[in-house]
């Protein structure tokens, strides 16, 4: 089994459309590095929270 670790140890980054603070997601291990948004709803409001 793979070793735990706190939620504190885990790389972070903000949001481009909310500015809020999001962490690692092991869905998001092999594309990290292109991961912008916290989620759909900011991924798909961007456009509108621009105007």
């Amino acid at each position: 089994m793979a070793k735990m670790r706190k939620k504190s140890d885990l790389p972070s980054k903000t949001c481009q459309t909310c500015g809020r603070p999001f962490v690692w997601r092991r869905k998001w291990a092999k594309v990290w590095d292109s991961v912008r948004y916290c989620s759909d709803r900011c991924r798909d409001g961007r456009i509108n929270l621009r105007k």
